[in-house]
């Protein structure tokens, strides 16, 4: 058993010693491990579609990078990201191709050496970089970042039988021996409507978006309340026109006693909004959120003062955050711990396993992993469960009102 590791050079003081290591990624078998995000979802919203992860930037903003090695040790991990993409899609490669690094850094005598590929931010340059990072030695691939990717690299590693550890939040890419480092929708929403029943909430409305993010929302709401003996009483989704199923929701909210509305910062607010001009009062039933409420705008909406949402605990990307601004000089992108967990698991696993290190069966140990984001583990499915903690909002900030779980259940 391997237990969190110490960075190299820690800070001093007992709140910045604390915050180090429990953000420096560790790894149990057979017994879970702890650490401290929401918003995920929502940073890649801003350049691909509405499901974060699942599109893909325009045209390429220029030539593709030089393929690099970080770090010099004998087990080799392929990292691809699209670090010549467009927009804020090559921000964010950038950003995560550094937490990678960081994570190096930070893990006490790591014995990985990272190969970076640059996809491009499309499938064939994935292909590409995953040929090469196997054909280099990489015994597991990390990324890449957009769903659409994911089929091409896991082609290239199924046929040398290694695993691939991606970042989309498309869930219908995932399988075994594909696994998802992502924030899922599914999380959040089991979780919101977990605590919800735990607190004596029973019935149920939501109004959500008429998109792919939506469908996954609204599958999981049900099944959500259904597995937790809850009644959806009302349910709608919207479009442009959010007016008329705002109305329809509205008539029928007396029934319930709790609201999930699930979309993005300003969306959700003008869903909110809706609402109350449809006749709601939104003070009378228990709003509730998933981690795309981690946003300002939300903070700043009277309608949703008192709403409850699913989010890790943000003291883990707090800490994370003043690291990276040390060693990097900027701030990191919202995924770019995503990075940062998965250099930081493949370094623990090839410090602790055999031959079958990165294999299907140690990937999902039902114990799960630690990191900056907190608590996971991943499915027989490909898919991932987190431990998220519920936080109110109130104020200019989400305030924690349940705590991450300590442990996963059977």
């Amino acid at each position: 058993m391997v237990g969190p590791h110490k960075p190299k050079s820690e800070p001093t003081g007992p709140q910045q010693l604390k915050a180090t290591r429990r953000t420096a990624i560790g790894l149990l078998l057979g017994a879970p491990l702890l650490s401290a995000c929401a918003g995920v979802q929502q940073s890649l919203s801003q350049f691909s579609s509405p499901f974060s992860g699942s599109g893909t930037p325009s045209a390429p903003a220029g030539p593709a990078e030089q393929p690099v090695a970080i770090g010099n040790g004998q087990v080799k991990v392929g990292l691809i990201l699209p670090l010549s993409a467009s927009g804020n899609a090559g921000v964010a490669a950038q950003s995560m191709k550094n937490a990678a690094e960081m994570a190096l850094a930070e893990f006490q005598n790591p014995n990985i050496q990272l190969l970076v590929k640059d996809d491009g931010g499309n499938p064939q340059g994935a292909q590409g970089g995953a040929q090469q990072a196997v054909d280099e030695g990489a015994e597991i691939i990390l990324g890449p970042l957009f769903a659409l990717s994911v089929p091409a690299v896991a082609q290239v590693a199924r046929t040398r039988g290694i695993s691939v550890i991606a970042f989309s939040t498309d869930s219908s890419v995932a399988n075994r021996g594909v696994y998802l480092l992502s924030f899922l929708p599914e999380s959040d929403v089991n979780r919101i409507v977990e605590y919800s029943v735990s607190i004596g909430k029973k019935s149920f409305a939501a109004m959500v978006p008429d998109n792919a993010y939506g469908n996954v929302v609204e599958v999981a709401f049900k099944n959500a309340a259904s597995r937790r003996g809850g009644r959806v009483v009302a349910f709608a989704k919207y479009g442009a026109d959010r007016a008329t199923p705002a109305r329809n929701v509205a008539q029928q909210l007396g029934q319930a006693d709790a609201l999930l509305l699930a979309d993005d910062g300003d969306s959700v607010v003008a869903t909110a909004d809706a609402l109350t001009a449809a006749g709601a009062n939104l003070r009378n039933i228990q709003l509730l959120g998933t981690g795309l409420w981690d946003n300002p705008r939300v903070f700043g909406s009277p309608n949703l003062q008192g709403g409850l949402y699913a989010a890790p605990d943000p003291a883990g990307f707090r800490a994370f955050s003043g690291r990276y601004r040390t060693r990097y000089g900027g701030e990191p992108v919202r995924t770019a711990t995503l990075a940062y967990d998965a250099v930081a698991l493949v370094a623990a696993l090839a410090r602790t396993q055999g031959a079958q290190r990165f294999s299907p069966d140690v990937l999902t140990s039902p114990s799960g992993f630690a990191g900056i984001d907190g608590l996971f583990r991943f499915r027989q499915d490909g898919t991932n469960e987190r431990g998220l903690a519920v936080m109110r909002v109130g104020g200019s900030a989400g305030i924690p009102v349940a705590g991450s779980p300590k442990s996963f259940g059977a």
